[in-house]
Protein backbone atom coordinates (compact mmCIF):
# COMPACT_ATOMS: atom_id res chain seq x y z
CA UNK A 1 0.00 0.00 0.00
CA UNK A 2 1.31 3.45 -0.87
CA UNK A 3 1.94 5.64 2.16
CA UNK A 4 0.45 9.13 2.07
CA UNK A 5 1.42 12.33 3.78
CA UNK A 6 -0.72 13.86 6.52
CA UNK A 7 -1.62 16.64 4.12
CA UNK A 8 -2.90 14.22 1.50
CA UNK A 9 -4.86 12.28 4.09
CA UNK A 10 -6.39 15.51 5.27
CA UNK A 11 -8.01 16.19 1.89
CA UNK A 12 -9.27 12.66 1.12
CA UNK A 13 -13.06 12.37 1.32
CA UNK A 14 -15.68 9.80 0.42
CA UNK A 15 -19.04 10.79 -1.06
CA UNK A 16 -21.73 8.14 -0.64
CA UNK A 17 -25.11 8.67 -2.32
CA UNK A 18 -25.97 12.30 -1.64
CA UNK A 19 -24.00 12.54 1.60
CA UNK A 20 -20.52 14.04 1.51
CA UNK A 21 -18.02 13.62 4.28
CA UNK A 22 -16.02 16.68 5.12
CA UNK A 23 -12.25 16.34 5.22
CA UNK A 24 -10.84 16.00 8.69
CA UNK A 25 -7.64 17.69 9.65
CA UNK A 26 -6.62 15.13 12.25
CA UNK A 27 -5.01 12.20 10.36
CA UNK A 28 -5.87 9.64 13.04
CA UNK A 29 -9.47 10.78 13.20
CA UNK A 30 -9.69 10.75 9.41
CA UNK A 31 -8.33 7.21 9.14
CA UNK A 32 -10.80 5.99 11.77
CA UNK A 33 -13.65 7.78 10.01
CA UNK A 34 -12.62 6.35 6.64
CA UNK A 35 -12.58 2.82 8.01
CA UNK A 36 -16.03 3.22 9.54
CA UNK A 37 -17.40 4.80 6.37
CA UNK A 38 -15.89 2.11 4.16
CA UNK A 39 -17.36 -0.62 6.41
CA UNK A 40 -20.76 1.07 6.28
CA UNK A 41 -20.62 1.40 2.50
CA UNK A 42 -19.54 -2.22 2.08
CA UNK A 43 -22.45 -3.38 4.25
CA UNK A 44 -25.00 -1.30 2.37
CA UNK A 45 -23.56 -2.37 -0.96
CA UNK A 46 -23.66 -6.06 -0.02
CA UNK A 47 -27.30 -5.76 0.99
CA UNK A 48 -28.12 -4.27 -2.38
CA UNK A 49 -26.58 -7.14 -4.41
CA UNK A 50 -29.28 -8.76 -6.49
CA UNK A 51 -31.62 -5.76 -6.39
CA UNK A 52 -32.29 -3.46 -9.30
CA UNK A 53 -29.55 -0.95 -10.15
CA UNK A 54 -32.03 1.86 -9.69
CA UNK A 55 -32.43 0.82 -6.05
CA UNK A 56 -28.76 0.08 -5.47
CA UNK A 57 -26.28 2.27 -3.68
CA UNK A 58 -24.83 4.92 -5.95
CA UNK A 59 -21.23 5.63 -4.98
CA UNK A 60 -18.78 8.06 -6.44
CA UNK A 61 -15.56 9.55 -5.12
CA UNK A 62 -13.99 12.94 -5.02
CA UNK A 63 -10.24 13.02 -5.28
CA UNK A 64 -8.33 16.29 -5.33
CA UNK A 65 -5.43 15.57 -7.72
CA UNK A 66 -3.44 18.28 -5.97
CA UNK A 67 -3.15 16.24 -2.79
CA UNK A 68 -3.63 12.57 -3.80
CA UNK A 69 -3.15 10.81 -7.09
CA UNK A 70 -5.70 8.38 -8.54
CA UNK A 71 -3.16 5.58 -8.20
CA UNK A 72 -2.63 6.32 -4.50
CA UNK A 73 -6.40 6.39 -4.02
CA UNK A 74 -6.82 3.07 -5.85
CA UNK A 75 -4.00 1.51 -3.84
CA UNK A 76 -5.80 2.37 -0.60
CA UNK A 77 -9.17 0.99 -1.65
CA UNK A 78 -8.04 -1.76 -3.99
CA UNK A 79 -10.31 -0.52 -6.78
CA UNK A 80 -10.82 2.55 -8.91
CA UNK A 81 -13.62 4.74 -7.63
CA UNK A 82 -14.34 6.82 -10.68
CA UNK A 83 -18.06 7.32 -11.29
CA UNK A 84 -18.05 5.30 -14.54
CA UNK A 85 -16.19 2.43 -12.92
CA UNK A 86 -18.55 2.34 -9.94
CA UNK A 87 -21.61 2.29 -12.20
CA UNK A 88 -20.12 -0.61 -14.15
CA UNK A 89 -19.41 -2.47 -10.91
CA UNK A 90 -22.97 -1.93 -9.72
CA UNK A 91 -24.33 -3.31 -12.97
CA UNK A 92 -22.13 -6.38 -12.65
CA UNK A 93 -23.27 -6.97 -9.05
CA UNK A 94 -26.93 -6.40 -9.89
CA UNK A 95 -27.24 -10.19 -10.09
CA UNK A 96 -25.86 -12.95 -7.91
CA UNK A 97 -25.57 -15.13 -11.03
CA UNK A 98 -24.70 -12.82 -13.95
CA UNK A 99 -23.53 -15.70 -16.17
CA UNK A 100 -26.72 -17.65 -15.51
CA UNK A 101 -28.80 -14.59 -16.34
CA UNK A 102 -26.90 -14.17 -19.60
CA UNK A 103 -27.61 -17.81 -20.49
CA UNK A 104 -31.35 -17.78 -19.75
CA UNK A 105 -31.92 -14.53 -21.61
CA UNK A 106 -30.16 -16.05 -24.61
CA UNK A 107 -33.09 -18.35 -25.35
CA UNK A 108 -35.97 -15.89 -25.05
CA UNK A 109 -37.22 -17.17 -28.40
CA UNK A 110 -37.66 -20.66 -26.94
CA UNK A 111 -39.61 -19.20 -24.01
CA UNK A 112 -41.88 -17.42 -26.47
CA UNK A 113 -42.46 -20.75 -28.21
CA UNK A 114 -43.43 -22.29 -24.87
CA UNK A 115 -45.84 -19.44 -24.19
CA UNK A 116 -47.49 -19.93 -27.59
CA UNK A 117 -47.21 -23.71 -27.88
CA UNK A 118 -47.49 -25.09 -24.34
CA UNK A 119 -49.80 -22.71 -22.52
CA UNK A 120 -53.44 -22.93 -23.53
CA UNK A 121 -55.46 -20.00 -24.76
CA UNK A 122 -57.26 -18.11 -22.04
CA UNK A 123 -60.97 -17.34 -21.91
CA UNK A 124 -63.66 -19.32 -23.66
CA UNK A 125 -61.24 -21.71 -25.39
CA UNK A 126 -59.62 -22.81 -22.14
CA UNK A 127 -61.09 -25.35 -19.72
CA UNK A 128 -62.41 -23.97 -16.46
CA UNK A 129 -63.34 -25.63 -13.14
CA UNK A 130 -67.03 -25.11 -13.80
CA UNK A 131 -66.80 -27.46 -16.81
CA UNK A 132 -66.39 -30.35 -14.34
CA UNK A 133 -68.82 -29.30 -11.61
CA UNK A 134 -72.61 -29.13 -11.19
CA UNK A 135 -74.23 -26.06 -12.73
CA UNK A 136 -75.82 -24.35 -9.74
CA UNK A 137 -77.89 -22.11 -12.05
CA UNK A 138 -79.57 -25.02 -13.82
CA UNK A 139 -82.96 -26.38 -12.82
CA UNK A 140 -81.31 -29.76 -12.34
CA UNK A 141 -78.66 -28.45 -9.94
CA UNK A 142 -79.92 -30.48 -7.00
CA UNK A 143 -79.81 -33.73 -8.97
CA UNK A 144 -76.30 -32.92 -10.22
CA UNK A 145 -75.03 -32.21 -6.71
CA UNK A 146 -76.65 -35.37 -5.39
CA UNK A 147 -75.00 -37.44 -8.13
CA UNK A 148 -71.60 -35.99 -7.21
CA UNK A 149 -72.18 -36.71 -3.52
CA UNK A 150 -73.35 -40.26 -4.20
CA UNK A 151 -70.17 -41.09 -6.13
CA UNK A 152 -67.96 -39.30 -3.56
CA UNK A 153 -69.52 -41.30 -0.73
CA UNK A 154 -67.65 -44.41 -1.91
CA UNK A 155 -64.21 -42.77 -1.84
CA UNK A 156 -62.21 -44.27 1.05
CA UNK A 157 -61.09 -41.86 3.77
CA UNK A 158 -57.44 -42.55 2.97
CA UNK A 159 -57.93 -41.46 -0.65
CA UNK A 160 -59.84 -38.41 0.54
CA UNK A 161 -56.88 -37.46 2.77
CA UNK A 162 -54.47 -37.62 -0.17
CA UNK A 163 -56.87 -35.64 -2.34
CA UNK A 164 -57.14 -32.93 0.32
CA UNK A 165 -53.35 -32.79 0.67
CA UNK A 166 -52.97 -32.39 -3.08
CA UNK A 167 -55.59 -29.65 -3.11
CA UNK A 168 -53.95 -27.75 -0.23
CA UNK A 169 -50.65 -27.92 -2.12
CA UNK A 170 -52.30 -26.47 -5.24
CA UNK A 171 -54.00 -23.70 -3.28
CA UNK A 172 -50.63 -22.39 -2.09
CA UNK A 173 -50.07 -21.07 -5.62
CA UNK A 174 -49.20 -17.49 -4.49
CA UNK A 175 -46.06 -18.93 -2.89
CA UNK A 176 -45.01 -20.62 -6.12
CA UNK A 177 -45.45 -17.52 -8.27
CA UNK A 178 -43.40 -15.63 -5.72
CA UNK A 179 -40.71 -18.28 -6.13
CA UNK A 180 -40.70 -17.90 -9.93
CA UNK A 181 -40.19 -14.17 -9.54
CA UNK A 182 -37.02 -14.75 -7.53
CA UNK A 183 -35.25 -16.50 -10.42
CA UNK A 184 -32.78 -13.92 -11.68
CA UNK A 185 -33.38 -12.92 -15.29
CA UNK A 186 -36.81 -14.60 -15.33
CA UNK A 187 -38.82 -12.26 -13.13
CA UNK A 188 -41.73 -9.91 -13.73
CA UNK A 189 -40.51 -6.76 -11.95
CA UNK A 190 -43.55 -4.53 -12.56
CA UNK A 191 -46.30 -7.14 -12.79
CA UNK A 192 -47.11 -6.48 -16.45
CA UNK A 193 -43.65 -6.83 -17.97
CA UNK A 194 -43.75 -7.70 -21.68
CA UNK A 195 -40.77 -10.08 -21.59
CA UNK A 196 -41.09 -13.76 -22.59
CA UNK A 197 -40.24 -14.89 -19.06
CA UNK A 198 -42.84 -12.62 -17.46
CA UNK A 199 -45.48 -13.84 -19.91
CA UNK A 200 -44.59 -17.44 -19.10
CA UNK A 201 -44.79 -16.81 -15.34
CA UNK A 202 -48.22 -15.19 -15.53
CA UNK A 203 -49.55 -17.73 -18.03
CA UNK A 204 -48.31 -20.70 -15.99
CA UNK A 205 -49.86 -19.21 -12.85
CA UNK A 206 -53.22 -18.63 -14.54
CA UNK A 207 -53.38 -22.29 -15.58
CA UNK A 208 -52.26 -23.63 -12.22
CA UNK A 209 -54.85 -21.47 -10.49
CA UNK A 210 -57.61 -23.65 -11.89
CA UNK A 211 -56.35 -26.76 -10.11
CA UNK A 212 -56.92 -25.63 -6.53
CA UNK A 213 -60.25 -24.03 -7.48
CA UNK A 214 -61.56 -27.25 -9.03
CA UNK A 215 -60.48 -29.58 -6.22
CA UNK A 216 -61.66 -27.15 -3.54
CA UNK A 217 -65.18 -26.92 -5.00
CA UNK A 218 -65.38 -30.66 -5.50
CA UNK A 219 -64.49 -31.31 -1.86
CA UNK A 220 -66.99 -28.71 -0.68
CA UNK A 221 -69.83 -30.24 -2.72
CA UNK A 222 -68.90 -33.80 -1.69
CA UNK A 223 -69.85 -33.11 1.93
CA UNK A 224 -67.10 -35.46 3.08
CA UNK A 225 -64.67 -32.94 4.57
CA UNK A 226 -64.33 -30.31 7.27
CA UNK A 227 -63.80 -27.40 4.89
CA UNK A 228 -62.93 -24.93 7.63
CA UNK A 229 -60.07 -27.11 8.82
CA UNK A 230 -58.87 -27.39 5.22
CA UNK A 231 -59.07 -23.60 4.77
CA UNK A 232 -57.06 -23.11 7.97
CA UNK A 233 -54.42 -25.46 6.58
CA UNK A 234 -54.23 -23.51 3.31
CA UNK A 235 -53.81 -20.22 5.14
CA UNK A 236 -51.09 -21.67 7.36
CA UNK A 237 -49.21 -23.04 4.36
CA UNK A 238 -49.25 -19.76 2.45
CA UNK A 239 -48.23 -17.87 5.58
CA UNK A 240 -45.39 -20.28 6.34
CA UNK A 241 -43.95 -19.99 2.83
CA UNK A 242 -41.74 -22.37 0.97
CA UNK A 243 -38.00 -22.60 0.35
CA UNK A 244 -36.86 -25.18 -2.23
CA UNK A 245 -33.26 -23.96 -2.04
CA UNK A 246 -33.30 -22.23 -5.43
CA UNK A 247 -31.32 -19.30 -3.98
CA UNK A 248 -32.52 -16.97 -6.78
CA UNK A 249 -30.56 -19.09 -9.27
CA UNK A 250 -32.50 -19.79 -12.50
CA UNK A 251 -30.47 -22.98 -13.02
CA UNK A 252 -31.55 -24.34 -9.64
CA UNK A 253 -35.05 -23.06 -10.20
CA UNK A 254 -35.57 -24.92 -13.45
CA UNK A 255 -34.02 -28.15 -12.19
CA UNK A 256 -36.47 -27.94 -9.28
CA UNK A 257 -39.53 -27.19 -11.41
CA UNK A 258 -38.53 -29.90 -13.92
CA UNK A 259 -38.62 -32.37 -11.04
CA UNK A 260 -41.61 -31.02 -9.13
CA UNK A 261 -44.00 -30.66 -12.05
CA UNK A 262 -43.44 -34.31 -12.93
CA UNK A 263 -43.95 -35.34 -9.30
CA UNK A 264 -47.24 -33.42 -9.20
CA UNK A 265 -48.35 -35.07 -12.45
CA UNK A 266 -47.60 -38.50 -10.99
CA UNK A 267 -49.56 -37.74 -7.80
CA UNK A 268 -52.69 -36.41 -9.53
CA UNK A 269 -52.59 -39.24 -12.07
CA UNK A 270 -52.47 -41.89 -9.35
CA UNK A 271 -55.34 -40.29 -7.41
CA UNK A 272 -57.35 -40.40 -10.65
CA UNK A 273 -56.74 -44.18 -10.81
CA UNK A 274 -57.82 -44.66 -7.18
CA UNK A 275 -60.97 -42.59 -7.76
CA UNK A 276 -61.88 -44.69 -10.81
CA UNK A 277 -61.32 -47.85 -8.81
CA UNK A 278 -63.69 -46.52 -6.12
CA UNK A 279 -66.36 -45.77 -8.72
CA UNK A 280 -66.09 -41.97 -8.82
CA UNK A 281 -65.65 -41.36 -12.53
CA UNK A 282 -66.16 -37.61 -12.07
CA UNK A 283 -63.27 -37.25 -9.62
CA UNK A 284 -61.13 -39.48 -11.82
CA UNK A 285 -61.80 -37.25 -14.81
CA UNK A 286 -60.96 -33.97 -13.07
CA UNK A 287 -57.75 -35.36 -11.48
CA UNK A 288 -56.67 -36.63 -14.90
CA UNK A 289 -57.31 -33.19 -16.37
CA UNK A 290 -55.09 -31.57 -13.77
CA UNK A 291 -52.39 -34.20 -14.37
CA UNK A 292 -52.50 -33.30 -18.07
CA UNK A 293 -51.77 -29.65 -17.24
CA UNK A 294 -48.85 -30.65 -15.05
CA UNK A 295 -47.49 -32.80 -17.89
CA UNK A 296 -47.47 -29.85 -20.30
CA UNK A 297 -45.79 -27.62 -17.76
CA UNK A 298 -43.24 -30.32 -16.97
CA UNK A 299 -42.19 -30.49 -20.63
CA UNK A 300 -41.67 -26.74 -20.76
CA UNK A 301 -39.47 -26.56 -17.66
CA UNK A 302 -37.44 -29.52 -18.84
CA UNK A 303 -36.97 -27.77 -22.18
CA UNK A 304 -35.71 -24.67 -20.38
CA UNK A 305 -33.14 -26.80 -18.56
CA UNK A 306 -32.13 -28.44 -21.84
CA UNK A 307 -31.48 -25.02 -23.35
CA UNK A 308 -29.21 -24.21 -20.40
CA UNK A 309 -27.35 -27.48 -20.97
CA UNK A 310 -26.68 -26.50 -24.58
CA UNK A 311 -25.05 -23.26 -23.46
CA UNK A 312 -23.51 -24.09 -20.08
CA UNK A 313 -23.43 -27.87 -19.47
CA UNK A 314 -20.86 -27.67 -16.68
CA UNK A 315 -22.96 -25.08 -14.86
CA UNK A 316 -26.19 -27.03 -14.94
CA UNK A 317 -24.52 -30.33 -14.02
CA UNK A 318 -22.92 -28.69 -11.00
CA UNK A 319 -26.29 -27.37 -9.82
CA UNK A 320 -28.14 -30.62 -10.57
CA UNK A 321 -25.52 -32.63 -8.67
CA UNK A 322 -25.64 -30.31 -5.66
CA UNK A 323 -29.42 -30.52 -5.49
CA UNK A 324 -29.42 -34.30 -5.74
CA UNK A 325 -26.87 -34.59 -2.94
CA UNK A 326 -29.44 -32.85 -0.81
CA UNK A 327 -33.09 -33.61 -1.37
CA UNK A 328 -35.86 -32.11 -3.48
CA UNK A 329 -38.12 -30.29 -1.04
CA UNK A 330 -41.81 -30.95 -1.47
CA UNK A 331 -43.83 -27.71 -1.71
CA UNK A 332 -46.21 -28.57 1.15
CA UNK A 333 -43.64 -29.68 3.72
CA UNK A 334 -44.61 -26.81 6.08
CA UNK A 335 -48.26 -27.90 6.00
CA UNK A 336 -50.13 -27.68 9.31
CA UNK A 337 -53.73 -27.41 10.46
CA UNK A 338 -52.63 -25.55 13.58
CA UNK A 339 -53.16 -28.67 15.69
CA UNK A 340 -51.06 -31.51 14.35
CA UNK A 341 -47.35 -30.66 13.91
CA UNK A 342 -46.88 -33.97 12.07
CA UNK A 343 -49.62 -33.34 9.52
CA UNK A 344 -47.35 -33.32 6.47
CA UNK A 345 -45.50 -36.46 7.58
CA UNK A 346 -48.82 -38.24 8.14
CA UNK A 347 -50.22 -37.08 4.80
CA UNK A 348 -47.09 -38.16 2.91
CA UNK A 349 -47.14 -41.49 4.77
CA UNK A 350 -50.67 -42.17 3.50
CA UNK A 351 -49.64 -41.15 -0.04
CA UNK A 352 -46.66 -43.50 0.11
CA UNK A 353 -48.75 -46.43 1.40
CA UNK A 354 -51.39 -45.97 -1.32
CA UNK A 355 -48.76 -45.68 -4.05
CA UNK A 356 -49.81 -42.11 -4.91
CA UNK A 357 -46.28 -40.76 -4.58
CA UNK A 358 -43.47 -42.99 -3.32
CA UNK A 359 -39.72 -43.18 -2.96
CA UNK A 360 -39.75 -45.29 -6.13
CA UNK A 361 -41.39 -42.40 -7.97
CA UNK A 362 -38.66 -40.09 -6.67
CA UNK A 363 -35.99 -42.39 -8.11
CA UNK A 364 -37.87 -42.75 -11.39
CA UNK A 365 -38.09 -38.97 -11.81
CA UNK A 366 -34.32 -38.66 -11.42
CA UNK A 367 -33.92 -41.38 -14.05
CA UNK A 368 -36.34 -39.60 -16.36
CA UNK A 369 -34.42 -36.31 -16.11
CA UNK A 370 -31.06 -37.99 -16.69
CA UNK A 371 -32.46 -39.65 -19.82
CA UNK A 372 -34.49 -36.64 -20.95
CA UNK A 373 -31.38 -34.45 -20.95
CA UNK A 374 -29.21 -37.28 -22.32
CA UNK A 375 -26.58 -36.62 -19.66
CA UNK A 376 -24.72 -39.82 -20.47
CA UNK A 377 -23.68 -38.53 -23.90
CA UNK A 378 -22.72 -34.96 -23.01
CA UNK A 379 -19.30 -34.05 -24.41
CA UNK A 380 -16.79 -31.24 -23.98
CA UNK A 381 -17.16 -31.13 -20.20
CA UNK A 382 -14.56 -29.93 -17.74
CA UNK A 383 -13.04 -32.50 -15.34
CA UNK A 384 -15.46 -31.30 -12.66
CA UNK A 385 -18.35 -31.60 -15.11
CA UNK A 386 -17.37 -35.15 -15.99
CA UNK A 387 -17.40 -36.10 -12.31
CA UNK A 388 -20.92 -34.71 -11.94
CA UNK A 389 -21.96 -36.51 -15.12
CA UNK A 390 -20.80 -39.84 -13.74
CA UNK A 391 -22.44 -39.20 -10.37
CA UNK A 392 -25.80 -38.24 -11.89
CA UNK A 393 -25.89 -41.09 -14.40
CA UNK A 394 -25.32 -43.64 -11.62
CA UNK A 395 -27.73 -41.97 -9.20
CA UNK A 396 -31.13 -43.33 -10.38
CA UNK A 397 -30.16 -46.95 -9.81
CA UNK A 398 -28.69 -46.16 -6.40
CA UNK A 399 -31.84 -44.29 -5.36
CA UNK A 400 -34.09 -47.04 -6.63
CA UNK A 401 -32.25 -49.72 -4.64
CA UNK A 402 -32.49 -47.61 -1.48
CA UNK A 403 -36.17 -46.95 -2.13
CA UNK A 404 -36.99 -50.62 -2.68
CA UNK A 405 -35.10 -51.58 0.46
CA UNK A 406 -36.97 -48.97 2.48
CA UNK A 407 -40.39 -49.94 1.12
CA UNK A 408 -39.77 -53.66 1.61
CA UNK A 409 -38.79 -52.99 5.21
CA UNK A 410 -42.09 -51.22 5.84
CA UNK A 411 -44.05 -54.11 4.32
CA UNK A 412 -42.62 -56.67 6.76
CA UNK A 413 -45.21 -57.78 9.32
CA UNK A 414 -44.58 -56.86 12.93
CA UNK A 415 -46.29 -57.08 16.25
CA UNK A 416 -46.98 -53.36 16.53
CA UNK A 417 -50.46 -51.95 16.40
CA UNK A 418 -51.50 -50.37 13.08
CA UNK A 419 -50.27 -46.80 12.84
CA UNK A 420 -53.61 -45.00 12.70
CA UNK A 421 -53.69 -41.21 12.74
CA UNK A 422 -56.62 -38.77 12.93
CA UNK A 423 -57.00 -36.06 10.28
CA UNK A 424 -58.92 -32.89 11.07
CA UNK A 425 -59.72 -32.59 7.37
CA UNK A 426 -62.14 -35.52 7.68
CA UNK A 427 -63.53 -34.66 11.11
CA UNK A 428 -60.70 -36.45 12.97
CA UNK A 429 -61.50 -39.85 11.54
CA UNK A 430 -58.43 -42.09 11.68
CA UNK A 431 -56.51 -43.36 8.69
CA UNK A 432 -53.73 -45.94 8.44
CA UNK A 433 -50.53 -43.98 7.80
CA UNK A 434 -47.97 -46.74 7.16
Amino acid sequence: MTMMSNGKLGFLAFMVSCDSVSALTNPASLLSHQRATFAKNTLVSSKSVGSRVGCALRMSATVDPQVVTTKEYSDICGVEFTEDEMNKRLERTNFLYPKHVEVVTDFDDVVNEMVDGVLLETGEKSWQPQDYLPDMTADSWLEEVQELRDMASDIPDEVMVVLVGDMVTEEALPTYQTLLNTFEGCDDPIGTTDSPWAKWSRGWTSEENRHGDLLNKYLYLSGRCDMRSIEVTIQHLITSGFNPGAQKDPYRGFVYTSFQERATKVSHGNVAKLARKAGDKNLSRLCAKIAGDEGRHERAYQQFSEEILKRDPDGLLEVFGEMMRGQIVMPAELMTDGKNPMLYENFSGVAQRLGVYTAIDYADIIKHLVQRWDLEHLEGLSPEGEKEQQYLCRLPERYRKLAERSMNKKKKPNDDEPNMKPFSWIFDREVLVD
